[in-house]
């Protein structure tokens, strides 16, 4: 499994037709469930290592959910690495597009 995404139900319908599994969630503790089983963070009972997905897919709403856990397994440097992207009512406001984050990195206009 290269990719998973979690996210509402819309998101992830859209990826399965593609070929990309994913978890639908709608509350906390679902989004912290299925972060927990594909990364093996919490003690939860999860994916074997070599299942796991290489990048993680999440929406903004559930990045949001998560934020705490999400900083924390970034700052480990470990796979899965996760991609936030605008969920199914769009970019949320205050949240900067990759777009931005890269003309702020870089000073180009790409």
């Amino acid at each position: 499994m290269e990719y998973f995404v979690i996210g509402e139900r819309e998101i992830v319908l859209g990826f399965n037709l593609v070929g990309v599994k994913g978890s639908i969630v709608a509350t906390k503790s679902e989004a912290l469930d299925a972060f927990s089983r594909l990364t093996g963070h919490g003690g939860t009972v999860s994916v074997p290592v070599d299942e796991r997905p290489k990048i993680l897919i999440l929406t903004e709403e559930v990045s949001q959910m998560l934020e705490e856990e999400v900083l924390e397994w970034q700052k480990g440097a470990q796979y899965p690495l996760i991609v936030e992207i605008p969920g199914i009512h769009g970019h949320m406001e205050g949240k900067k597009s990759l777009t931005e984050s890269i003309r702020e990195a870089v000073g180009i206009s790409v």
